[in-house]
């Protein structure tokens, strides 16, 4: 079962978001947010990910092994639970 969030930007105009770890491989998305404690974020934010960057899910992991994420020319390795606190837009 998906779970899509709803973020509201103006009263004209609602984007549908849902976590990173939803997408599946080759899925092309954009950072909408960064949930999560301030460590996390700014882990997050060094691996240059970032709200307005885009990104495609390269591979999962078997089971609940980690996310090959492409931001640009940059291949990041994700734990689920890191991936589940970025939430995307398709």
């Amino acid at each position: 079962m998906r779970i899509i969030r709803i973020h509201v930007i103006s009263s004209d105009k609602v984007l549908p978001m849902c976590p990173l770890n939803e997408l599946l491989p080759g899925d092309d998305a954009t950072v909408a947010a960064v949930e999560g404690d301030a460590p996390l974020r700014q882990r997050l934010a060094a691996l240059g990910v970032r709200p307005g960057r885009p990104l495609r899910l390269v591979r999962r992991g078997a089971l609940t092994g980690p996310l090959h994420v492409r931001l640009g020319t940059t291949d990041v390795i994700l734990r689920r639970r890191h991936a589940h606190a970025i939430l995307v837009q398709r």
